[in-house]
């Protein structure tokens, strides 16, 4: 699968969320899934959370996302198991 902003739509996305002080020390980990909805280079990307139906938003940067491996994926935060997502996104936010 080539990844466009036309060929996300309707894709399911798992995203690794890392935030970092100013010092590079760990503060938090998050993983969010869900569908994403919409897609433009305008726009950014817009995700419809699974497990909870809130939105989440990335910025239009289609090199963030990779193909996932087929398999299963757990959650860290609730062992819940999600089974061959489309895609996969790791970020690595640093909090001033």
């Amino acid at each position: 699968m080539e990844i466009t902003f036309e060929s996300i739509i309707g894709k399911t996305i798992l995203i690794g969320l890392t935030y970092l002080n100013k010092e590079n020390e760990l503060l938090e980990q998050k993983q969010i899934y869900g569908t994403i909805e919409h897609a433009d280079k305008s726009k950014g990307i817009s995700i419809k959370q699974a497990d909870t139906g809130d939105w989440f938003y990335l910025p239009p940067e289609l090199n963030s996302l990779s193909i996932a491996a087929p398999g299963e994926y757990r959650l860290r935060s609730t062992g819940e198991v999600i089974a061959d997502p489309d895609l996969l996104s790791m970020w690595t936010i640093h909090n001033p």
